[in-house]
């Protein structure tokens, strides 16, 4: 059972739902700690007063806030969370907005809402089945580890999950980082859309969305622990510099093709380069010049590919 990590109330208008925040994700990244490699003994960082230059226990440790360098505003826990904000210690939604609006850069980590006890079971159902029907999610803001957060309520199978997101002023601008001019064609575009094509799953529980990265240094550590060489694994192929846009999109089309079992040739078909402006027609032959001769001629047919 996920620990709870805040407690409140979600305030949807004058209905209140009573609930329990627990995270809705697990980190299973391989952690590692720091050792003197002489003798192997562990490497701490200690808490250290800078003017009594000695080790602080948490209970002397507190919050404050530097107004000058010599001048510190201390901030007690209880002062944070007796803030007189409505979204002190409640989920206040207010508004709802359909979720492809939202930029994804500005949502965050997810937390499980579950309802906290019985008379919360009620509210908390209307709400999950309101949002599921609206086909929107909720905007709700609420105090947090020292600041008020923005967040979204959408639904998740039975559940609802609050998702962090930030606010306007901390997205950075983009616009410097757009790449130089450059000149697409339509083939190419269209030859990135067929590879696209051939990339595209319906879900992501195939065996190939895995953490390759955890196993490899996993099993790294298990040869070390039964003193053998670890398994030699391939060494990942390098990207090349593309010099042909459309030489690497059909090459890349061919091996996806191949990855997934289909053995049809690659769709992305090179057009021919257009005439270059000037350049002189060819001559009609003669042959095709005696069948039309003494007939009126009429507009000419389009000319296909």
């Amino acid at each position: 059972m996920p620990r709870t990590i805040w407690s409140g109330a979600i305030s949807f208008g004058l209905v209140t739902v009573p609930c329990h925040v627990q995270s809705a994700t697990e980190d299973h990244s391989v952690r590692f700690h720091q050792y003197h490699l002489a003798d192997m003994g562990r490497i701490r960082y200690r808490k250290v007063c800078e003017l009594e230059d000695r080790v602080v226990s948490e209970g002397e440790i507190g919050k404050g806030y530097e107004l000058t360098k010599t001048q510190i505003i201390p901030i007690s826990d209880a002062e944070l969370s007796n803030l007189p904000l409505p979204t002190a210690k409640a989920i206040q939604i207010d508004a709802f907005i359909p979720l492809a609006s939202i930029d994804p850069i500005r949502i965050g980590e997810g937390y499980y809402l579950a309802p906290d006890g019985q008379v919360a079971a009620k509210p908390y159902k209307l709400l999950r089945q309101a949002l599921g029907r609206s086909s929107r999610v909720a905007v709700a803001k609420w105090a947090w580890h020292g600041r008020e957060r923005l967040g979204i309520l959408r639904v998740k199978d039975d559940v609802l999950v609050l998702h962090l997101m930030r606010w306007p002023d901390e997205i950075r601008d983009s616009t410097e980082l757009a790449p130089p001019p450059a000149q697409v064609s339509d083939q190419e575009i269209e030859g990135a859309l067929a590879l696209m094509d051939t990339m595209t799953r319906d879900d992501l529980e195939s065996e190939e969305f895995r953490d390759t990265y955890t196993q490899a240094l996993e099993e790294i550590i298990e040869a070390k622990r039964e003193h053998r060489e670890p398994a030699e694994l391939p060494e990942p192929e390098q990207p090349a510099q593309v010099l042909d846009l459309m030489a690497a999109l059909n090459e890349s089309v061919a091996r996806a093709k191949a990855s997934r079992g289909d053995t049809g040739e690659a769709e992305v078909h090179e057009m021919p380069p257009p005439k270059k402006a000037g350049t002189k027609k060819e001559p009609a032959k003669k042959t095709a010049a005696k069948k039309t001769a003494g007939k009126k001629t009429t507009g000419r047919r389009p000319r296909t590919a």
